[in-house]
Parts: structure tokens; C-alpha cells; sequence
């Protein structure tokens, strides 16, 4: 069966346009996600640079994070290929329609990365190359299968995650000081909240694939909605960090505890009520409070 599904495969990644083909080898990066990553990366950086900034090296840090990044979502989508199909909001990706065969998107996986990683090594220095080579290693291989065990994922996910902006300070300073752990810290709790939101609003289908991302056993229920709101709260006094220590001033102080306290305002409605519509509006201030807090520290340091 395996060895039909790959005849199929072959055949119809064979039939695209040229045109097509790069859209597909596109598609399989995951810009807005590469993007992302790209933005944390160059705030980290910029938070580091103290206004002495080196605009050269800032825009090969994001081309080569986003490269990295890309790397490591195409190296998801070929162990996830057969999971992935099984799910409506996955299955028109370029692997499950055979656009791309699992053996072209491997190779490309790893031409993106060296190219990603060299351009790292040419621009920051090695501790950065070290630090996303670790990064695409946990969140391929060990982030990627542990979603079929256990909520653990989401804390093992969470790593590579949150080490963007570390990324981008280290490039900056060559070391991991209490400042970038800060950082790191911040976008770390983050992203449970933002996960378990994605996880609650999806589950449908992610039990198709045998996903188990939620806590409290997987259950859509109060318990997992207290877990989102004690993390959602943690985030008020770590986002005062920056300022608390003298990375950011009040300004950034005052945006974040408004963005902090409208985010947690959120999670009290899906305590309340344990709908998917509460969760979705979670899932939409997470998308929106990370970059907007990003912006205001840079912002206060520029």
C-alpha cells in the first residue's frame, strides 16, 4: 500500500508546473511561521544591540533563522505525512496531496538547513549555530513524535519555541546572560496557553491523528481551563521582567500589563462557559499578545 501511495505521489509531484512546484516547496516552509520566528530572533537581537545596531547582520540573522525554521517544519511534515492526511486542517499540505514526495522534501529539508546554519555561522557566531541546530533537532525529533504520547510535547515543543529571542541575543552578545533567560522565559509560558488553545479549538482532528496535546488527560473541560489561566498568569509578572531589571522602561511596562491583563481577562470566559468559541478567542489574543509586547519592548529600548 505504502509503495502505491508513493507511485501516486511520485507521479503527481512529476506533473506540476515549475510554477507550482516552487509554490508547494514554499508552502512547505511555513512563511507566517517562518516569519515569526524571524521577528522573535531580530527582537532578541535588537533588545541586545543597545541602539548600536548592525543592520547587515540583523537581516541574515531573520533570513537565516527563517531558514532554520523551515527546516524543521518540513522535517514535521515528513513524519507526520500519514497523520496529516487524516486531518481536514493538514490534509491539502504538499506532502499528503503529493505535490512533493517525501524524498524531494527530505532533501530540500536539508539544503535549507546547511544553507540556514552557514548563513548563521557567517553572521553571529558559533554558540548561535549550536543553539538552532539544537532547536531543529528537539523540535523535529523529539517535539514531532511525542505528540502522539502525551501533553509532555507541548512542554518539549515549547524549547525550541521560546529560544528565538534568546537566539537573536546571543547573536548580539555572543552569551546567554539573565536577560535573554528573561526573554526565553517569557515566550516559554506563552506558548502553553497558546498551545492548549490551538489543541482545545482543533481536537476533533487531532484525535484523528491520535494527538494528545491537552492536559488533564486531553479533556476539554474546567481543570484544562484553569491550567490555561494560572499559565496566562504568570505572564503578568514575568512580562515586567525587562523593566524590573533595566532591559525596557515603563512604557513597555505599562503596554505589556494591558495586553497581560486583557489576555487573561480571555481565559475567564472559557472557564466560565468550556467552549470552543471561548477558546478560539483565546487562541486569537495569543496570535496578537506576543508580537504586540515584542514591539513595545523594542520600542522603549530603540
Amino acid at each position: 500500500m505504502s509503495w502505491q501511495m508513493g507511485k501516486v505521489e511520485n507521479h503527481i509531484a512529476g506533473s506540476l508546473t515549475i510554477g507550482a512546484k516552487i509554490g508547494a516547496y514554499v508552502e512547505l516552509l511555513k512563511p507566517r511561521l517562518s516569519f515569526l520566528v524571524a521577528f522573535s530572533s531580530g527582537f532578541g537581537y535588537i533588545l541586545a544591540s543597545n541602539g548600536q545596531l548592525n543592520w547587515g547582520n540583523l537581516m541574515l540573522l531573520s533570513l537565516g533563522g527563517m531558514l532554520v525554521s523551515g527546516a524543521s517544519v518540513t522535517i514535521n511534515q515528513i513524519i507526520e505525512v500519514e497523520y496529516d492526511a487524516l486531518m481536514k486542517r493538514t490534509k491539502n499540505r504538499p506532502l499528503p496531496t503529493g505535490k512533493i514526495s517525501k524524498q524531494e522534501a527530505g532533501i530540500f529539508s536539508i539544503l535549507v538547513a546547511i544553507v540556514g546554519l552557514y548563513i548563521l555561522y557567517l553572521s553571529t557566531n558559533p554558540l548561535t549555530v549550536l543553539l538552532s541546530f539544537v532547536s531543529l533537532l528537539l523540535y523535529s525529533f523529539v517535539y514531532t513524535p511525542m505528540k502522539r504520547v502525551g501533553p509532555i510535547a507541548v512542554f518539549i515543543g515549547a524549547i525550541p519555541g521560546a529560544l528565538p529571542p534568546l537566539l537573536g541575543w546571543v547573536a548580539a552578545t555572543g552569551v546567554i546572560s539573565f536577560e535573554a533567560l528573561i526573554i526565553f522565559g517569557i515566550q516559554f509560558i506563552w506558548q502553553f496557553p497558546h498551545f492548549w488553545a490551538i489543541a482545545w479549538v482543533g481536537d476533533e482532528d487531532y484525535k484523528k491523528a491520535g494527538f494528545k496535546l491537552l492536559p488533564n488527560n486531553g479533556r476539554k473541560d474546567l481543570n484544562t481551563a484553569i491550567n490555561i489561566m494560572i499559565y496566562t498568569l504568570f505572564l503578568l509578572p514575568l512580562g515586567l521582567l525587562p523593566t524590573y531589571f533595566g532591559v525596557t522602561g515603563l512604557n513597555s511596562a505599562v503596554i505589556v500589563t494591558i495586553c497581560g491583563c486583557g489576555f487573561l481577562a480571555q481565559t475567564f470566559s472559557l472557564m466560565r462557559d468550556n467552549s470552543d468559541k471561548a477558546a478560539l478567542k483565546i487562541m486569537f489574543g495569543s496570535f496578537l499578545y506576543l508580537p504586540i509586547v515584542q514591539i513595545a519592548y523594542m520600542l522603549d529600548k530603540i
